[in-house]
């Protein structure tokens, strides 16, 4: 099948969000799409447990998180484990730059979300990745 629906490397995703609107949206919006949310989580503790858990390809976190551990802590516990990472959150950090593959800016639309995961992607395997609007690529 020439235009077959080609299966992403990256389906298993750790959504790491403490807006339960967000979350909501991105898990609905994530699995509609084909791509498996392992956990969703809005604090450091939970994230990191489900990092340890394993099964994850990709992690969604957010910067802000309630508690004394933020989303950049999160994304340390991820690049220990191998995991990338991709932030979507409403101001990228300059330090994210050390920790994940991307930033994506808050507020991202339907399509965004998707694109940048898709960027990723691309990145990770070696690719050039599409430019996508609001999406910051490190590295």
């Amino acid at each position: 099948m020439l235009f077959a629906r080609r299966r992403p490397s990256l389906r298993r995703l750790l959504i790491v969000e403490d807006e339960p609107l967000v979350a909501f949206d991105n898990e609905h919006l994530l699995g509609e799409s084909g791509y498996e949310v392992v956990a969703t989580v809005d604090r450091y503790d939970d994230a990191v447990a489900a990092i340890q858990r394993g099964g994850i390809d990709l992690v969604l976190a957010d910067v802000r998180l309630p508690g004394q551990r933020d989303g950049i802590d999160v994304a340390r516990a991820a690049a220990e484990a191998g995991l990338p990472v991709l932030f979507v959150t409403g101001a990228c950090p300059t330090e994210a730059q050390g920790v994940a593959v991307g930033c994506l800016a808050k507020p991202y639309t339907q399509k965004q979300l998707l694109s940048a995961i898709s960027a990723i992607e691309r990145k990770v395997g070696g690719r050039a990745p599409k430019p996508v609007t609001g999406l910051t690529l490190f590295g």
